[in-house]
């Protein structure tokens, strides 16, 4: 298997796929695109080493709940019951992920991509925790007193060769390259601390980093990278919104790629749907089934956002709507081989252009059986 998209990782915080159905964009958008290849359905990947989640672990009623149990159970009150996802579950501090994360770093170390080395960072007082500058509150225990501490830490010197993200980076096609994403990304320090203070997170002992874990945005893309190695695909495309991109990009510069698996970037723009319930006389209209409905929220908007990378409007649901309707009535009996091989060409070079196209969404539809 060649390409295998799979969502940037979701912070695992206090919401449900229910209520706050942006949160899944990336899933879904993975989910279809697999679908449309014929590939397995990949795993849901969960970004679980954040501060705020150390915080609802403090305070959480059953503290002697196990941090990764915790997780867990959090993660599983997302979905519907009865609907978990039927490619499982990985979060950035599992097992396979921990195992390749420690590979990769060793890689870098050999490489002198990362360092080992003693630096200066600002620290609570209070809680040890690493702050910003500036004299802002801890962000752990929002005490005001810091202090500069010296340690070890690990620590990434950016490539000088090459830029921060460049057009290999990007799963799209030549016209669709995020220019302003590639600049802004770059304005980084050359240097990095990738070793951070959490209570949970991928431990950096092994490397005499006692007290440290991994930077989260590392995480997230060796997560990615093992999903992809469990199964067996050369290209990992990380579905994911330009603003994340740009917070995550540089920290995983050294992390794109591992034993002949390469990692990009499918950038995908927001979605309103806190403004569908407009659609409601279209619906009508149109006599839209439940399958319709779910089919054109859940399916065909993620698929539309991988065009609209700056966002979707919520008038331009309308549209969009007649758009699918028509697709979905123009469906036929037996999909078009050459259409779909054109379609398959365009998903895996990063092309948009077959979504807004009338038939070739209907031969999709078609050879989905929706």
């Amino acid at each position: 298997m060649r390409h295998l998209f799979l969502n940037g990782p979701v912070q695992n915080g206090l919401f449900t796929f229910a209520t706050r159905p942006g949160k899944a964009v990336g899933i879904r958008l993975a989910a279809a695109l697999n679908a449309i290849l014929g590939s397995p359905p990949a795993p849901h990947l969960w970004n679980t080493v954040t501060l705020a989640g150390d915080l609802r672990h403090r305070q959480a009623d059953g503290p002697a709940i196990p941090r990764q149990q915790f997780e867990a159970d959090l993660i599983a009150a997302k979905y519907m019951s009865g609907r978990s996802p039927v490619g499982g579950i990985l979060t950035d501090t599992d097992a396979e992920v921990a195992n390749l994360t420690l590979e990769m770093i060793e890689n870098n170390l050999r490489a002198g991509t990362l360092t080992i080395s003693r630096e200066t960072v600002p620290t609570c007082r209070a809680c040890g925790h690493m702050t910003g500058t500036g004299g802002h509150p801890c962000n752990a225990c929002a005490s005001t007193d810091t202090r500069d501490r010296t340690g070890l830490h690990l620590v990434a010197e950016l490539a000088k060769d090459r830029p921060v993200l460049d057009r290999s980076d990007i799963h799209a096609s030549h016209r669709q390259q995020p220019k302003h994403l590639q600049h802004t990304v770059a304005n980084v320090a050359p240097r990095l601390i990738l070793s951070r203070t959490r209570d949970h997170g991928i431990d950096l002992s092994p490397f005499g980093l006692n007290g440290l874990v991994l930077d989260p945005r590392v995480g997230i893309h060796a997560t990615v990278l093992a999903a992809a190695r469990q199964h067996r695909a050369e290209v990992a495309v990380m579905t994911i919104t330009q603003n994340a991109a740009n917070h995550i990009a540089a920290h995983g510069q050294h992390f794109r790629e591992h034993n002949g698996i390469r990692l990009q970037y499918a950038l995908h723009g927001h979605l309103p749907y806190d403004n569908t319930a407009s659609l409601q006389p279209l619906h009508e209209a149109y006599r839209a089934t439940w399958e319709i409905k779910d089919g054109f929220a859940e399916w065909f908007l993620p698929i539309f956002s991988l065009r609209a990378k700056t966002g979707t409007r919520p008038d331009q649901l309308p549209a969009l709507f007649k758009h699918y309707m028509r697709a979905h009535l123009a469906k036929p009996a037996v999909a078009d081989d050459a259409v779909l091989e054109a379609v398959h060409y365009m998903v895996s070079a990063g092309d948009t252009k077959w979504i807004t196209n009338k038939r070739a969404l209907a031969n999709v539809l078609a050879s989905s059986g929706s």
